[in-house]
């Protein structure tokens, strides 16, 4: 008999929900808010309040996609944590109201796991994926983590970083520069058409190989600082070369850890997952890092690095097939260590 799960991912401003069926992806619908637009970044309150209004309409168009029934769903899966707490509630909430009333089994899961895993998910025929151990770089808004991924369900953080993540450098410097949330895709590309040695900005000193972004925020405040002073029209003058500059200059800090875990690890296994992974320069960089070391590199589809309900349907197939049940007084979490 089949395994379908239906998976539901409220974490932050994206409401989804999808169908996997033994592996394989049957329907991925997202619910996006541009309501925050205005606002320069996510307002907690107003992302719950426009879960609460989307959830029941993703799920039945996903259920609808899928050309299933309700009553053909194994288990709901959703995610428990982390994220804004106000917007887990809604997704727990829901999960377990219908996992209640079609006395299916419950599967809270780590929205970070859901983001590695999201490269075993089946669509379309058989999707090249990592054989285990690999190396995972976890790049989002709001986590940048090095993990070493033994099993579907086995992972290890081996490094991470000490105060920023990498998508919250990215968003916080366009944001300086008075680019438009969310800032990560317009550097990503400005940068296409500008000069990447352009400018230097600082790069950590990080021992080990743990993270640190909150020293390049301050050098690029201070830089623009002290050019607007000289000009005023600097940024606007310049805004190619400086996305170039700072979007090369946090991919140098990524790829150089994840090329001393590699050698540590003596992992050939590499991979990203996360809403950054879908920065075309990371991309780019890690296939030419990965050719030049031997490694096989698996960088995941677009529509699988950002936040989605596939990821979290996949990681709740995993753990169905491991009898990983949640109880129906499971409470979500706004931090949830991997």
């Amino acid at each position: 008999m089949s395994v379908i799960i239906l998976g539901i991912e409220s974490s932050c401003d994206d409401t989804s929900a999808a169908i996997i069926r033994d592996g394989c992806l049957l329907s991925n619908l997202i619910s996006n808010q541009d309501v925050h637009m205005a606002f320069g970044g996510v307002v907690p309150e107003l992302a719950s309040r426009a879960h609460q209004a989307n959830i029941i309409p993703v799920v039945d168009r996903a259920i609808k996609q899928a050309n299933i029934s309700k009553s053909e769903i194994s288990a709901v899966a959703f995610t428990r944590g982390p994220g804004l707490l106000g917007s887990l509630l809604v997704g727990s909430s829901f999960a377990k109201g219908f996992s209640l009333a079609l006395n299916i089994p419950l599967i809270g899961i780590n929205h970070l796991q859901g983001h590695i895993l999201a490269h075993f998910i089946q669509d379309k025929g058989i999707l090249k994926h990592p054989t285990f151990p690999f190396l995972c770089l976890l790049v989002s808004g709001g986590h940048t983590q090095l993990v070493v991924v033994r099993d579907f369900l086995d992972m290890e953080i081996i490094g991470q970083t000490i105060d920023d993540a990498a998508g919250e450098a990215f968003d916080k410097c366009a944001k300086i520069m008075g680019l438009p949330y969310p800032g990560g895709p317009i550097i990503d590309k400005l940068a296409a058409i500008g000069n990447p040695t352009a400018f230097k900005f600082a790069k950590p000193l990080q021992q080990g190989l743990d993270f640190s972004f909150s020293g390049l925020k301050t050098s690029f405040l201070y830089f623009l600082r002290d050019r607007i002073a000289e000009n005023p029209n600097f940024i606007e003058e310049k805004k190619a070369d400086l996305c170039a500059s700072l979007q090369f200059t946090i991919i140098s800090i990524l790829l150089e850890k994840v090329e001393k875990a590699a050698k540590a690890t003596k992992i050939t296994e590499i991979a990203i997952a996360g809403g950054v992974s879908a920065n075309s320069g990371l991309r780019g960089a890690l296939t030419q890092l990965g050719a030049k070391n031997g490694w096989s590199v698996y960088i995941p589809e677009f529509r699988f690095t950002t936040d989605n309900a596939a990821m979290i349907g996949i990681a709740g197939y995993y753990k169905y097939l491991k009898g990983e049940f949640s109880g129906h007084d499971v409470m979500p979490l706004a931090r949830f260590p991997l």
